[in-house]
């Protein structure tokens, strides 16, 4: 039940060592297909409660179009490229490619989705058409056959679309996905999915279209171009930039390209999603550039819930900073606002920079190396309980109707972030401030600027 890092540690606890726990890139799997063929229904089976059930966190939205799916031993990302209703035919098909682009340019699979109690249709053959042309794998899905006995005849029908054999499902009775998982799962390149150890630093570089994130690496680079290397990954629509620092490798990940000529506010800020949740997830660092002319928005609060979200370690660079007219208060307000907005990573560092003046932007290195140690970091299981011993006496934990909460024991199972693991008495009494509050001791005497952290609580009988 290691909560958060299943594939990395053992019931206990304890982190597994080997293959399991070398660093993953998880293969990103795309729904696409017309409105209301059932696409939703589909992710949100495959992703059970991790989507049903969505964490209260600012910046996080609810509305998510993405979830870590596990099928057997194997772990992707699905990818739910919605359905837009149209106002006439011509939008609709020009929507739909739209939606299939995205899919083509970030996925390693397609799951194209069709209806059978619709039949085959004009729109399922050129979306068919376009995805046949992307070379990636397609695994066609004909939804709503809830009796396979009586459809099987219609499903034949879609071997008409030429790319494949016709996988039937219901996905509102959850019929069929077996098949239908073997055959997506199939198409991973398992050579990538447990690939060697790779000690350089990687970064994921995000924010808002026009903040200046690919400025910030062409003047880290020292050139005005963006140099695109031959590393895995780099098909996925993100631009991997290999950077050496004083003797020290670095890899940047930019989701550069985020403006498409797509004047349709919704589908823009879905893709910029997906573009960040698949650099976020290759990344152990990510940085979150802000624009200093426009102050820290909404839209910056559900990138950063992204990497809050996969557990990355954080640095939030305020770009355009040569811009702002300032006084000895300006940097205090800023930063205020920041913390206010994004109140969710408190532990998140901020910097203020400028690409066009390359103003403290050597320190992003120097910033990069202090956060990736701390995400890193482990502490002694002994030195963890004396500072949980400590923070007890200090504050009692809590009680209710009579049964107050003990903490027997901590660890730290896992890095990247760091997890630890809290047994106790009843679960039910560890509240969500007293675990803060445990967090705060911890980050007090060893600080772990720039990391999340993970709790896991678990329950132990007491000793008579």
């Amino acid at each position: 039940m290691c909560i958060g890092v299943p594939e990395s540690c053992y019931e206990d606890g304890t982190e597994r060592s080997g293959p399991m726990s070398k660093k993953r890139s998880r293969p990103v799997v795309a729904v696409v297909g017309r409105p209301n063929v059932g696409k939703s229904t589909l992710f949100n089976a495959l992703a059970g409660e991790n989507i049903s059930i969505v964490k209260d966190t600012p910046g996080i939205t609810r509305d998510r179009i993405y979830a870590d799916v596990s099928w057997l031993d194997m772990n992707f990302t699905l990818i739910d490229t919605g359905g837009i209703e149209p106002e006439s035919k011509d939008i609709i098909l020009s929507q739909m490619r739209e939606q299939a682009q995205i899919a083509i340019d970030t996925a390693d699979v397609i799951l194209f989705m069709v209806d059978v109690k619709q039949g085959l249709v004009d729109a399922d053959s050129k979306v068919a058409d376009m995805l046949r042309r992307s070379k990636k794998p397609v695994v066609l899905t004909v939804n709503k056959v809830d009796d396979f006995n009586k459809y099987m005849a219609d499903v034949y029908e879609f071997y008409n679309l030429g790319i494949g054999e016709p996988r039937p499902v219901s996905a509102a009775n959850k019929l069929g996905f077996g098949e239908l998982l073997d055959e997506v799962t199939s198409y991973f390149d398992k050579t990538e999915i447990e690939e060697e150890e790779d000690d350089r630093t990687r970064i994921a570089i995000v924010g808002k279209p026009n903040v200046g994130k690919s400025s910030i690496i062409n003047r880290l680079i020292g050139e005005n171009r963006l140099i695109v290397s031959d590393i895995a990954g780099t098909t996925r629509d993100a631009i991997d930039t290999e950077i050496t620092h004083n003797g020290k490798e670095y890899v940047f990940i930019d989701t550069a390209g985020l403006r498409r000529k797509n004047k349709i506010k919704e589908e823009l800020e879905r893709y910029m999603i997906i573009r960040t949740v698949t650099a976020v997830e290759r990344a152990d660092i990510v940085v979150l550039v802000i624009d200093a002319t426009e102050g820290v928005t909404e839209q910056d609060a559900k990138i950063a819930g992204i990497a809050h979200d996969r557990g990355k370690a954080t640095i939030i660079a305020v770009n355009k900073w040569d811009a702002i007219e300032k006084d000895n208060k300006t940097v205090n307000e800023f930063t205020q606002n920041v913390r206010r907005v994004l109140s969710f990573m408190p532990y998140a560092e901020i910097m203020f920079i400028s690409a066009v003046t390359g103003q403290r932007l050597p320190k992003l290195y120097e910033m990069i190396d202090v956060v990736s140690e701390n995400h890193s970091m482990r502490v002694a299981t002994g030195v963890l309980n004396e500072i949980m011993a400590e923070a007890v006496a200090l504050q009692q934990p809590p009680s209710d109707k009579g049964r107050r909460l003990r903490l027997y024991y901590i660890t730290q199972a896992s890095v990247k972030p760091p997890t630890f693991v809290i047994f106790v008495n009843d679960k039910e009494l560890m509240h969500f401030s007293y675990v803060r509050y445990l967090e705060n001791q911890i980050r007090e005497t060893f600080g772990f600027r720039g990391t999340p952290f993970r709790f896991i609580i678990r329950e132990r009988k007491e000793n008579k």
